[in-house]
């Protein structure tokens, strides 16, 4: 099929490429010239492992194209996939600007029967908004689909041919039926629903995941407080099959584009209709200061840090990303220059999108060894691989001080004790009185 993506950040881009892979004929379009020449060589705006590779495949088998103009794009058949951001608003609810821009945009395009897919995660609502701007604009009313993405960021080329289900909501049985010829080939399952739910399906889980991490983070308070392990407690509590054992890794919150901006959509969208939601109130709350525990653990080795050279291991808000948004490194490097320490931090993908956000004073590095050189403490911000395999005998050499604060328990206590590094992790009981550094 003839597919035109409107959109090219991290759902657009991954989208229209593996539809491509499949053999669909697609083009990508978007407004800024120089990230379409960069597409149209192969080179992903993204951090994505696998992305480039399969973009360079289709590219130069001529199923993947890339525009700045629609019209260069559309052909008659064509089937519209709309994967613009939906930026947070200042009270939490969802920035549809550019959606209705799109609208706007495609409506010279749109016959009855054209198919208009929405891939951006929107309010409930928004489709039956998008197909009255369209049809004010052109007098034509097209039929609308909701088709929520479910990607994780790092593993999104896996996801998108062996996802969980494939959710279209849809009220045209013709639209429903050129879901099923678009998705045929990725052999997942097809769950088919009104468009409203489907809309909502994509919050619910998204807001539901959050909950399950803070829900394990406020558990894992209750471990320090009653000498338990919380490694024990995710395990034991996960092996209940109505609990599942994902999203059970207690640590220093949740960040990115999509748990806490669809979680406050979820809160305002109920705030709209004069209603609240305590329960995602408090998963906000706990998620919010959640953070705030790394420097808490490191503050009682150190109970000054004026001067010391602290390194932050990791900055984007997971691994195998270089997504900077509502990252827990920005608010920590924060807190560690208010209590004046010298802070250097590490991220192999990520720099360049962090420099911006961070101060001057901070030191990146793309290597690992710089910034552990002298320094009075380490933070595990970011579970990287390179973190994950830390040298610990090289570790003692390089730090001044071997301290390690693992905001994301991802070190194995006992190979630290073992190597004489002073460890802090989260709600996992140590029996082994931790020095306080004065």
């Amino acid at each position: 099929m003839n597919i035109v993506v409107i959109g090219t950040g991290y759902v657009g881009l991954v989208t229209g490429t593996a539809l491509a892979e499949v053999g669909h004929q697609v083009t990508c379009v978007d407004l800024d010239t120089a990230k379409v020449v960069r597409m149209r060589d192969g080179k992903s705006p993204i951090y994505e492992p696998g992305l480039e590779s399969l973009m360079g495949n289709n590219i130069w088998n001529g199923r993947l194209a890339f525009e700045t103009e629609l019209r260069d794009a559309v052909k008659e058949d064509s089937v519209f996939f709309i994967a613009v951001g939906t930026p947070q608003s200042a009270d939490g609810s969802a920035n549809l600007d550019y959606i209705l821009a799109v609208a706007r945009d495609i409506a010279p395009f749109v016959y009855e029967e054209t198919v208009v897919v929405t891939k951006s995660t929107v309010p409930v609502g928004t489709n039956d908004l998008i197909a009255d701007t369209i049809a004010m604009t052109c007098g034509t009313r097209p039929m609308m689909v909701s088709n929520p993405e479910f990607l994780r960021e790092g593993s999104a080329i896996h996801d998108t041919f062996y996802g969980d289900r494939i959710v279209v909501g849809t009220a045209h049985e013709e639209a429903a039926s050129v879901m099923r010829a678009i998705f045929e080939p990725f052999t997942v399952p097809i769950f088919e629903t009104d468009i409203r739910s489907a809309e909502m399906i994509k919050y619910a889980a998204n807001a539901f995941l959050a909950t399950k991490i803070s829900f394990i983070n406020e558990m894992a308070n209750m471990c320090e407080w009653k000498n338990a392990d919380i490694e024990a407690v995710s395990a034991g509590i996960g092996m209940d099959k109505r609990i599942g054992s994902q999203f059970l890794r207690a640590g220093i919150g949740y960040g990115g584009s999509c748990f806490p901006k669809d979680t406050r959509a979820l809160i305002a969208m109920a705030r709209e209709e004069g209603e609240n939601l305590p329960l995602l109130d408090a998963v906000e709350a706990v998620n919010a200061v959640r953070y705030e525990k790394v420097m808490e653990n490191l503050l009682t080795i150190h109970h000054d840090l004026r001067g010391k050279k602290i390194a932050v291991l990791g900055l984007a808000f997971k691994p195998n990303t270089n997504d900077m948004r509502d990252a827990a490194s920005i608010k920590i490097i924060t807190q560690l220059l208010d209590a004046g320490a010298n802070v250097v931090a590490y991220d192999p993908v990520a720099t360049k999108e962090a420099r911006p956000l961070l101060p001057n004073s901070v030191e990146l590095y793309d290597k690992m060894e710089p910034a552990l050189l002298d320094a009075e403490a380490a933070i595990i911000v970011t579970e990287w691989y390179e973190v994950r395999q830390l040298d610990l005998d090289a570790l003692k050499t390089m730090m001044r001080v071997p301290i390690i604060i693992d905001g994301r328990n991802c070190m194995d206590q006992k190979q630290m004790k073992e190597a004489g590094i002073m460890y802090h992790s989260i709600g996992r009981n140590n029996h082994d009185k931790i020095p306080v550094l004065r």
